[in-house]
């Protein structure tokens, strides 16, 4: 047994003397290269990659000198494509989506009385968001038992998260941040390819597809599409983690509704929570909470697409002639009635 321990001894002394003595041959020698059959005969993991072949489509030859649209922005200076009705052709983009077999998660936060909004979210949805894709629902709620039971297509599914409530609404909104960056690093990231964040009081009214699929998106705004930055309702206040000086900004987001990859979303959530956080500590809270963190952080982490205000709409503003498609718009609501629970149940009664 010790003679055995010896020569074990042994032996790793010279696979040492031999690794050092090698090394200091290179280092004296630099010159000295190692030469390797160049008929490699090893597999290689590209032997595993996919093409992806289109079939055979019938579609309006791409006109380079004639754009589909010449009367609004259609590519940001950092080449990122402006999502507007007819300048995508969604036959090609489902065609080249269903091949990767995407699946989608989208989120919505039904805390306190706004569980009133989901049935009509959700059955507008199942009609015109993403369709003929997985898609997850994913709920946030305090109210687990205000959830109403709704009929799901193939592949689509809901799944409830309940949360703490808040006392103040401006609590609500910024937290939400912290839970999606929460449950995109526990559970989304194993779950589904995007995710898309977006307000529950809304419904949709027109198809919603993977055109606005990207590694991170963010919608124009509805009442700032074409303000100047000066008028954008960035914070201002240098104190805060948000400000954003006057002679900066491309856009104003809407913080109801941005996504991307889980990856992407997780970052994006990650810098806003925390940036929330510093603020707190500071005894500081952003103009529009977390749709200022949004902001600020798609100036210095420009998104790679961005949608046009037909995906986030309010009625309450004058419909552009620019304007072909309204397919995500708010739902009319009174807030003191949301606010008031007798009137919040005669709203739901004629829902």
């Amino acid at each position: 047994m010790v003679c055995a321990k010896k020569w074990i001894f042994v032996l790793a002394v010279l696979m040492v003397s031999f690794c050092w003595y090698n090394m200091r041959r290179m280092a004296l020698h630099p010159s000295l290269v190692f030469h390797c059959n160049s008929q490699l005969t090893s597999s290689s993991q590209f032997d595993l990659l996919k093409q992806d072949f289109l079939h055979r489509m019938l579609y309006e030859k791409p006109n380079v000198l004639s754009p589909p649209r010449s009367d609004v922005l259609m590519m940001t200076p950092w080449f990122a494509p402006i999502v507007w009705n007819g300048t995508y052709n969604i036959d090609i983009l489902n065609t080249q989506f269903h091949q990767k077999n995407v699946s989608i998660g989208i989120t919505i936060f039904a805390i306190k009385k706004y569980t009133v909004f989901i049935k009509t979210f959700i059955e507008t949805a199942e009609k015109f968001f993403m369709v003929g894709y997985e898609v997850n629902y994913y709920v946030f709620t305090d109210r687990v038992g205000d959830i109403p039971n709704i009929t799901l297509g193939e592949g689509r599914q809901l799944v409830i998260l309940e949360v703490p409530s808040y006392n103040r609404w401006q609590e609500v909104s910024m937290r939400r941040m912290e839970m999606i960056r929460d449950h995109s690093r526990q559970r989304f990231v194993n779950e589904v390819d995007y995710l898309v964040c977006v307000d529950v009081d809304m419904r949709f009214s027109d198809d919603v597809g993977v055109e606005i699929l990207s590694h991170s998106f963010g919608t124009l705004h509805p009442g700032y599409y074409a303000a100047s930055r000066t008028s954008f309702t960035y914070e201002r206040r240098q104190q805060s983690t948000a400000y954003i000086p006057t002679d900066e900004g491309d856009f104003y987001y809407a913080g109801g509704y941005f996504g991307g990859t889980v990856e992407e979303v997780y970052k994006l959530s990650n810098f806003c929570h925390n940036a929330m956080m510093t603020d707190k500590g500071n005894n500081i809270e952003a103009i529009w909470q977390d749709e200022s963190y949004l902001n600020k952080y798609f100036l210095y982490h420009k998104p790679t697409k961005i949608l046009s205000p037909e995906y986030l709409w309010d009625n309450n503003y004058e419909a552009p002639a620019f304007l072909k498609r309204r397919r995500f718009v708010a739902v009319p609501k009174n807030h003191d009635a949301i606010r008031n629970k007798r009137a919040l149940r005669d709203y739901s009664r004629n829902k």
